[in-house]
Order: C-alpha cells, then structure tokens, then sequence
C-alpha cells in the first residue's frame, strides 16, 4: 500500500497526531482550580482525564477500520470537526456534568489524528523506513505537550481555568483548516469492498499483534498514571505552584523527545529486539527507583523529576518501534491495526489512572505499583512478540 506519489507535509501530520494528546496535557495544571471553581473534588474532576483516556481508546476502535474502507482523509477531517466542536463546548461548559461529556466528545475527535497520523505515516514507506519516521513523529509530537502544561500553567494563573479549554478549541479550529486544505489522500484501496469488523478480529488473534500492543501500552502509557496523580504530588505534597509545574511537565516531556530521538537513530541500525529490551530495561529500573524512594520516604522535586524523566526515556525509545511492528502485521489492515494498538493503549492508560484514583487514593505508592509492574509485563509480552516474528 503506498500513497500513489502523494506526499503528505510532515508538519501537518504532527499537528493532526498531536491534537488528542494535547487534549489531555494542557490542562493537567488546571484540575486543582477546575475542581475548586465547579465546586467538586479532586477526584471527581480527575475524571476528565480518566474519561478523555477512555473516549481515546473507544474512539480509534471506529477510525481504523472506516479510514481502511473509506479513506484517512475524510475521515480525519470528520473527526477534528468533532474535537473543536465540542472544545468549544467545554470552554464555556457551566458544570462539571457537562465539562466532563464536553471532554468525552473531545476525546472521540481527537483520537482520528492519532490513528490517521500513525497510518498516514505506515501508508508512506516501508516497514523500516516507516520506524524512523514514526520515531521522528514521536520526537516531534513530544515537544507539544511538553510546551502545553507549561502554556496551561501559566493560563490558569493568569486568566482561570477556563483558558486551557479556550486555547484547545482553537487548536481545533487551526488543525482542522490545515488537514482540509494540505492534508492528501494517501490509502490507494479506499473504497474497496471489506468487512470493517473481519482485520480486527484476526489481528486480535495474532500472537505477534498481541505482543506488540499489550507490550507497547504497559511501556508507553504506564506514565499517565503519574500523570493523574502529579498535580497532587507537586502541589500538595511538594508545595509547588501551578507554574512550576507545567515546566516540570515540560521537562517531563521533553523525556519523551529525546526517546524518540534515540529511536530515530537507531532505527536500521540496531536490532529490533535489542533497542526494545533495552528500552523497557531503562524503564524498569527508573520505576524501581521511584518505588525506593517512595518506600523510604524520600520524595523530592528532583527525586520525582529524575525518575520519572529517565521511565520516559524509555517509553519515548519504544513507542516507534513497538507501533511500527504492531502494524506492520498486515498491511491490508494498517487503519485497524493502529486503531487497535491505539486502543489497547489508551485503554490501558485509563486503567492505570483508575487504579491510582480508586486504590487507596492520594498514595504515591500506589503511581511506583502501577509503573513498575506495568514496565515488566511491557518486557514480558515485547519478547513475546519478538519470538513470533521469529
């Protein structure tokens, strides 16, 4: 499958990918002021995360299989449409109710670029050529949201909360203008007769594909555990300010980029299964640090900072090379395939704050459980997959 000498301009499509993301990253500085403001608790709203995790993940469940039959770029247009409208409505949203179905929406628009990105990009070049290239998209998306929290800090200490909220609708509205008029069809079978359910279920029976995608989720979305709990940690327990934190969040980021950096490096040049082992070796021991640290009570800005920066480190490592084999399984199937490792992800990081929020919520034990047994299960099931492609 190739794009029939279409060239889709990078630029655009990190700006696509990027919008779900950002989704979720920029207003993280905001929830303590939002719960204040909407006169509701932490954990209430931290189901604007949790929520927008899991509109995420249904969500690439759909876009996968309809860009394979009907095209990438309709579709992702259909679905930027959705997240704008619905930013706007949560901008001006006057109760937690209606915030929260506000961010669902959101969710379920944001998460085409993520799908689409992903695909446009595998639809474009071969298999290891479309590893550097995702490594790339990794590194670039990652500079995003470790701008956002840093933007969103210092909008809700400046204007309130609502700013964030303002500043993600017109995000819709740019990204949308951008795909429509720069954005080119790059699916060669669009319109081909298909099942839209039948590539789903035979990935779901790939132990390569399997593999991949439960390996990839415990690696690179783990983190949003911490994520959820951060704004409590840095202000409550560590005492810092809204604006200090979305620069700690930047950095955090930024983590991610240089991961991806790495990837793009290594890509062709290293062995698959060694960057990937080494990868999750890098975030197994970074959680094991935090969880000592935890245990011994320890925990300090730089502690918390230096951890958790080196677990994505490895995440960022991974995540192209994890994504890349994932859909590379069968590339009659590469929208549904990126919709359901996109799931399993997202999926996967709902879990991870659901568990933060619910099991004995406000432990940071608890964030240093779900990362370090999410790292081993991640290094579990990627050599599992690494063996079937063998």
């Amino acid at each position: 499958m190739r794009q029939q000498g279409k060239n889709p301009p990078f630029a655009v499509v990190v700006a696509v990918t990027a919008v779900g993301t950002l989704g979720m990253h920029l207003i993280i500085p905001a929830l303590p002021a939002t719960a204040q403001a909407l006169h509701v608790s932490e954990p209430a709203i931290q189901l604007t995360i949790t929520l927008y995790l899991v509109g995420l993940a249904v969500g690439q469940l759909v876009y996968g299989p309809i860009s394979d039959r009907f095209g990438r770029r309709p579709t992702m247009l259909g679905g930027l449409g959705l997240f704008t409208a619905a930013g706007i409505l949560a901008a001006i949203a006057p109760s937690a109710g209606t915030l929260i179905a506000a961010r669902i929406a959101q969710a379920l628009g944001g998460c085409a670029g993520l799908v689409l990105g992903r695909a446009i990009v595998r639809d474009s070049a071969t298999e290891d050529r479309a590893a550097a290239q995702l490594a790339l998209l990794t590194l670039v998306m990652s500079m995003a949201p470790a701008i956002a929290p840093a933007i969103g800090g210092y909008a809700t200490a400046w204007a309130g909360w609502r700013a964030g909220f303002v500043l993600l609708a017109i995000i819709g509205v740019a990204t949308t203008v951008a795909a429509a008029m720069f954005l080119p069809e790059t699916n060669e079978d669009t319109g081909a007769r298909r099942s839209m359910l039948m590539p789903s279920l035979r990935l779901l029976r790939s132990g390569k594909f399997r593999g991949y995608a439960i390996g990839g989720a415990c690696t690179t979305t783990s983190f949003y555990a911490f994520m959820a709990a951060s704004p409590f940690i840095f202000i409550d327990r560590l005492h810092q300010t809204e604006q200090r934190v979305g620069l700690y969040y930047m950095f955090l980021m930024l983590s991610v980029a240089t991961g991806g950096l790495l990837a793009n490096r290594l890509a062709g040049r290293v062995a698959v299964g060694h960057v990937l082992r080494v990868a999750n070796g890098i975030a197994i021991a970074a959680a094991a640090a935090f969880m000592a640290a935890t245990l011994a009570d320890a925990l300090s800005v730089p502690m918390v900072i230096g951890t958790i920066t080196l677990f994505m480190v490895g995440a960022g490592l991974a995540s192209p090379f994890a994504i890349t084999g994932a859909v590379s399984v069968n590339p009659q199937a590469i929208g549904a395939a990126s919709g359901l490792y996109g799931f399993v992800q997202m999926s996967y990081g709902a879990l991870c704050t659901v568990i933060v929020e619910t099991w004995r919520p406000g432990s940071v034990l608890t964030v240093a459980i779900v990362l370090l047994g999410s790292a081993i299960i991640g290094q579990i099931a990627l050599s599992f997959a690494l063996r079937s492609g063998r």
